[in-house]
């Protein structure tokens, strides 16, 4: 992955930086190489399934037609998720509003779902980037042919450009929900993996800098809007959150408390807090109303709506004590915080997404609204 442009914290010297910088990209290259040697025969074996199809178009969100009553086949459902069912009938459920977008196989599951790829011309940001999607197996399940299902937004670290490496199967965040799930402690979440950043020079804070790509609205906007058109959502914001590491953490994180009307929830990883930049240098206030720590204290003036945040970190890493920080000053009334500790954990994807098998998929679960299958 790109290197992050290096710049000190507003109330740091570069000299008094701290010597691990978390707007650095999440290590997975060379890792995944050796895991790879490592693996031999066992992920020859495995690589034509992994890859077969690649390239070829696909049709990820199309709604299965429902099940038929006493259609043997169609009553062999996967396990139920972590909420329990309710009948169909919800207002809160959105079909999908299209128009469709055009989508292309970029990796093939071990159960058959695929993660693809689009193109999307943000209508409300002016910027057009590339966005990964995965759906789960229960999506085109028949049984859920008139739900809506939860949309969690995966959010990279680093530069988020010009790939997204939560799309990625080696990471191992589509199967951390396939077994969660299974296990009764996952919803089964769709997942958004647009890039982070316009470019591969600097990361922009999720953010409207002015004069620069608005990262911002692409981000709270145009993502949505995509999503809503191509898969079956909910209307209310109980079925919508992030998930990120490093910037990608801190991007998700603001978007919640910058948005409480849209999204309900974020899982942070990686202990970024504050926006820093180099891109809003001469834009002092917009950077301020960018903060998190003042988005955060004028949801508690305004006594909410309700906001959860699930803070991630390795114990290997730094970054605890911003968390820390920021629990104890503004972990009160509306927005609610948790930190999560990673044993032996590191800043990298793959740790994170221990985290998440470990606690935060079970957490967010019990903060969103799952589908719901037909009565029957």
């Amino acid at each position: 992955m790109p290197q992050s442009p290096q710049s000190p914290r507003p109330h740091e010297t570069t000299a008094g930086r701290a010597p691990e910088r978390s707007r650095r990209a999440i290590r997975i290259g060379a890792g995944l190489a050796v895991a790879l040697i490592l693996g031999g025969g066992g992920f020859a074996a495995r690589k034509y399934e992994w890859f077969s199809g690649n390239g070829r178009a696909v049709t990820v969100a199309k709604t299965p037609p429902p099940a038929a009553h006493g259609d043997d086949k169609a009553a062999r459902t996967p396990p139920a998720p972590a909420v329990p069912a309710e009948p169909t009938g919800d207002p809160d459920v959105l079909m999908e509003t299209g128009p469709r977008s055009d989508f292309k196989q970029t990796a093939k599951l071990d159960d058959g779902t695929v993660i693809s790829k689009t193109r999307v011309a943000g209508a409300k940001s002016g910027f057009e980037g590339d966005v990964w999607v995965w759906t789960p197996k229960e999506y085109s399940d028949p049984k859920y042919a008139k739900s809506a299902f939860p949309v969690l937004i995966s959010l990279p670290g680093g530069n988020g450009f010009p790939a997204n490496y939560w799309s990625d199967r080696s990471l191992g965040l589509q199967k951390a929900i396939e077994d969660g799930v299974e296990a009764g402690t996952s919803l089964p979440f769709v997942l958004i993996m647009p890039v982070l950043n316009p470019d591969n020079k600097f990361y922009y804070d999720g953010s409207d800098i002015p004069g620069r790509p608005k990262m911002g609205t692409w981000l709270a906007e145009d993502i949505p809007d995509f999503t809503r058109a191509n898969f079956r959502t909910y209307k209310s914001r109980d079925g919508w959150a992030f998930m990120g590491a490093s910037s990608g953490g801190f991007v998700g994180m603001k978007q919640v408390l910058q948005h409480p009307d849209r999204f309900k929830a974020a899982i942070a990883s990686g202990g970024e807090i504050i926006p820093d930049s180099p891109l809003w240098k001469g834009h002092q206030a917009e950077m301020d109303e960018n903060n998190p720590e003042n988005l955060a204290r004028k949801l508690i003036d305004g006594k909410g709506p309700d906001v959860y945040i699930d803070f991630q970190i390795g114990t290997k890493e730094t970054g605890k004590d911003r968390m820390l920080a920021f629990q104890r000053e503004y972990g009160k009334g509306p927005v609610k915080t948790t930190i999560h500790d990673i044993q032996n954990g590191e800043h990298n994807g793959w740790h994170y997404v221990r985290g998440m098998k470990e606690s935060s998929l079970e957490w967010i679960s019990k903060v969103l609204k799952g589908p719901r299958p037909a009565a029957g």
